[in-house]
C-alpha cells in the first residue's frame, strides 16, 4: 500500500509556496504522493467567514517543480463545474509537467451551495452526475489527440483535435470519487483507473469491512481492465503507533492500495502538519 498527503487547498497559511514546500518535504520523508482538495469557497464551522484559499491546480504546477517522484493530483476536481477541454489541456500540461506523475481524482463536488448554487449553478445531484458522465467522455476523447465529436445533453464538441497528448499511457489515470453506501459511483469507478470513497458519515473513516465489500461490489462491475486503485484518505492522529499500523495492516489486507493522511485547518496549524509529514508514513 502507498501512503500520500490529503491537504485541503484552504486555510491560514495555506500558500501556494507552503503547499509545495510541504510536498518537497513529504517526498523527502518517503511519502507517495501529494494531493490537494480542489474548493472554490470555504468556510470556517459555524461560521460564514470565508477562509483564504488557494488555486489548486496553479499550486499543483508549484509542487510539480518542487517535487521529481511522488504523485500529485487533484483530489478532487469537481468535474461538473469545469469545462472538460479546459481541464483537459491543464490536466495534459500538468502531466507533461510533473514527468508523468498526475493521478486526476474526479467527482460531484460538494457542498452545493458553496460549489454551484450561489454561482447560479445546479446543485442537483443528477444533474451534476450526468455532467460528470459526459465531462468524462470529452476529456478520453481530447486525450486521443485525434478529430473528436461529441453530442451530449450538456457538453458539444465538433471535431476538435487536442496536442499533445498525455505523456501516461493509455492515458492519464482517473479516480473517480463517491460516497458510500451510494452505489453510482462504485460502479462508474470501475471503468476507470481507481475508486475514492468517503462514508456518507463525514464524521468517521470507512473500515476494513467497509473497503471489502466495496471492492467486492466494483469487481463484480469491473471485468478484465488491469490494474485498480483503492483510495482512502483519513487521520491516524492520536491512534498510537501500534493501533495506526495495524489499522494500514486491515485496510491493505482489505483491498486498499492507498492511504491519504487527511490534513485540514481544523486539524492543526503548519507547524504541527509539518511535524506529521517528517515523521514519515504509518506501514504495516
Amino acid at each position: 500500500m502507498k501512503h500520500g498527503i490529503n491537504i485541503t487547498n484552504f486555510g491560514d497559511g495555506f500558500t501556494p509556496n507552503v503547499l509545495a514546500d510541504l510536498a518537497h518535504e513529504a517526498e523527502e520523508s518517503g511519502w507517495d504522493g501529494f494531493f490537494i482538495w480542489d474548493h472554490v469557497a470555504a468556510f470556517r464551522h459555524g461560521e460564514k467567514q470565508p477562509l483564504s484559499m488557494v488555486d489548486p491546480w496553479i499550486t499543483l504546477a508549484a509542487i510539480a517543480m518542487r517535487t521529481k517522484q511522488i504523485r500529485i493530483g487533484p483530489m478532487v476536481t469537481p468535474l461538473p463545474r469545469r469545462r472538460p477541454w479546459k481541464l483537459a489541456r491543464e490536466a495534459v500540461t500538468l502531466d507533461h509537467l510533473s514527468n508523468g506523475r498526475l493521478n486526476l481524482g474526479v467527482g460531484l463536488g460538494f457542498p452545493d451551495w458553496d460549489e454551484y448554487e450561489q454561482f447560479g449553478e445546479s446543485g442537483r445531484a443528477d444533474v451534476r452526475a450526468a455532467m460528470l458522465d459526459e465531462g468524462l467522455d470529452v476529456l478520453l476523447g481530447l486525450w486521443t489527440g485525434q478529430p473528436f465529436n461529441y453530442e451530449g445533453d450538456y457538453y458539444v464538441v465538433k471535431g476538435a483535435a487536442f496536442q499533445p497528448v498525455p505523456l501516461q499511457m493509455p492515458r492519464i489515470p482517473i479516480w473517480v470519487a463517491g460516497t458510500w453506501p451510494n452505489k453510482k459511483p462504485m460502479r462508474r469507478s470501475a471503468k476507470y483507473e481507481g475508486v475514492f470513497p468517503i462514508s456518507n458519515d463525514l464524521n468517521r473513516d470507512l473500515t476494513p469491512a467497509d473497503v471489502l465489500e466495496i471492492t467486492r461490489y466494483i469487481n463484480n462491475h469491473r471485468g478484465n481492465y488491469g490494474n485498480f486503485d483503492f483510495v482512502l484518505s483519513g487521520s491516524t492522529a492520536g491512534e498510537g503507533l501500534k493501533k495506526a499500523r495495524n489499522r494500514m495492516s486491515l485496510l491493505e489486507d482489505a483491498g486498499a492500495t492507498w492511504w491519504q493522511e487527511r490534513f485540514a485547518p481544523w486539524v492543526g496549524s503548519i507547524a504541527s502538519i509539518r511535524k506529521v509529514i517528517h515523521k514519515g508514513p504509518i506501514k504495516p
